[in-house]
């Protein structure tokens, strides 16, 4: 065939291009419909562009899936908004939504998304851990931090956390910890390694901390994010179940291919499908990818937490916000978010990441169940049975293929704009390429605006136009201030 016949015009889905009063409408098509191909869509929408989003799950959200099933709200994947400030994109549309944030954590947290406010920590046997002696290793565990600093200016070679550490230990004996505050001090390694949903020994010591993260510290959706969704979907063409094998394009013109064959063909693409699926190599790219962009997409990991959510008939633990599980190796170390506290719903999240969240994923979510029901009935051995369950699996979801991103030791300080960087009229988005805030919501949400945003300048700049005005959706103009709970 005929390069120029991809492009013919009986082949054109009559869902994406149109023309009116004899003006070509331009047409674009978004790949993945979790919130960076949204808010893509939505910009792009709002700009009058013509735009189908093609998803191949049954759902909308991607990677942020508030479930209902246990009669409340519970996030299985994006929980947090990373940044409870006005200067976070998202702000104004959960103002607007009138959603509330119950607050876990305040800046500069070592835990991140949750401060040690709130907390009982016990250890396998199911014995409590008394609270000075986790206050005094998160003193240490912050000092092992701060010359895993000293490490990094002294090594011009990137190295992982884990071996940073290792040399701090070596350096500084009096800073190694035996027996229970050993098995303290890996449970702050654990909660780190969440952070970034990988295992310390694949973490980078050259950018671990360096993030641009938001001042307001980290607030928990108690609503959940489906309202976000939804509402930024609004109006949407989604196509669920369009799930794409491959995408050629040129001549000004982008074709996608969906699994049984249907073809959509529009003037450009924005990508936001998930790192593990690039990574996987599951769309075919007709021309292929360059090296460069192949290599960027190989530079980057992909981390994995998984959530085993619980709902019980009676509350049977105490009113903090999370109960830890310390042991001798961070790979053994968990915990559980008690929404309880912060919603009032008798639920427990259990959260593992790293290896430990892949070894999950081998079990059957009853056996997963079970192995948390174990840990619970040591800390309280009148644990009653859950009445229902939910069980992730991001590692090997073949529409995910892992959580979020993360820098791999040694990356390329060039990585992401090789990544984030379009191919003509292929235009990239997803929380992978946001410019300062991998692995996050806000972070997913802006690449989408901003891939959207490059793409319409690329059509309209091919069609003539000179004046290019970003059109914002009316949902996100509001003053109404931020809903936060636990101030």
């Amino acid at each position: 065939m005929d390069p120029k016949d991809l492009f013919s015009a009986n082949l054109l889905d009559g869902g994406i291009a149109t023309c009116i009063e004899g003006q070509h409408t331009p047409s674009v098509i978004v790949i993945g419909a979790g919130i960076s191909g949204i808010a893509a869509a939505r910009s792009l929408y709002d700009a009058s562009f013509k735009v189908t989003v093609l998803e191949s799950r049954g759902r909308r959200g991607g990677r942020i899936h508030t479930d209902y099933s246990l009669g409340c709200p519970v996030d299985m994947g994006a929980s947090w908004l990373h940044g409870v400030c006005n200067e976070n994109p998202l702000a104004p549309l959960i103002r607007r939504l009138g959603l509330t944030l119950y607050r876990t954590s305040g800046d500069n947290s070592v835990l991140y998304d949750h401060d040690l406010e709130s907390y009982m920590l016990f250890n396998i046997d199911g014995s409590q851990v008394p609270q000075e002696t986790v206050v005094e290793i998160g003193e240490t565990f912050k000092r092992i931090l701060e010359e895993t600093g000293k490490v990094r200016d002294e090594h011009p070679d990137d190295m992982s956390v884990s071996q940073a550490i290792s040399i701090v230990l070596d350096r500084h004996p009096e800073l190694r910890q035996n027996g229970l505050a050993h098995e303290v001090l890996q449970w702050y390694i654990c909660r780190m390694e969440a952070w970034f949903a990988a295992d310390a020994d694949m973490i980078s010591l050259q950018t671990w901390d360096q993030e641009n993260v938001l001042s307001g510290g980290h607030g928990l959706m108690m609503q959940g994010y489906g309202p976000v969704i939804n509402a930024l979907a609004n109006d949407i063409d989604v196509r669920l179940n369009h799930r794409v094998t491959k995408i050629s394009n040129g001549y000004n013109k982008v074709m996608v291919t969906v699994e049984g064959g249907r073809i959509f063909i529009a003037d450009s693409a924005i990508i936001t499908v998930p790192l593990g699926i690039l990574k996987a190599n599951l769309i075919e790219f007709e021309p292929k990818l360059p090296d460069w962009k192949v290599s960027a997409i190989a530079d980057l990991g992909v981390g994995n937490e998984n959530k085993i959510a619980l709902r019980f008939d009676n509350v049977f633990w105490p009113n903090v916000e999370l109960l830890g599980v310390v042991a001798p190796s961070s790979y053994a170390c968990g915990y559980f978010l008690n929404l309880h506290k912060a919603t009032g719903n008798p639920v427990l999240v259990y959260m593992a990441a790293g290896r430990f969240a892949y070894d999950l994923e081998k079990l059957s979510d009853e056996s997963a169940a079970n192995f948390v029901m174990q840990q619970l009935k040591k800390m309280f051995p009148d644990a009653s049975e859950p009445v229902q369950y939910l069980v992730s699996h991001w590692g090997t979801d073949p529409d995910s293929l892992g959580c979020y991103s993360y820098d791999l030791v040694g990356k390329p300080t060039d990585v992401y704009d090789k990544l984030r960087a379009p191919l003509g009229n292929l235009f990239f988005g997803g929380e992978a390429v946001s410019i300062d805030n991998q692995g996050s919501v806000h972070g997913a949400y802006s690449a989408g605006v901003m891939a959207a945003e490059n793409c319409q300048r690329y059509i309209l700049e091919n069609q003539g136009h000179v004046d290019i005005v970003s059109v914002r959706h009316e949902v996100l103009a509001s003053t109404i201030p931020l809903q936060i709970s636990r101030m």
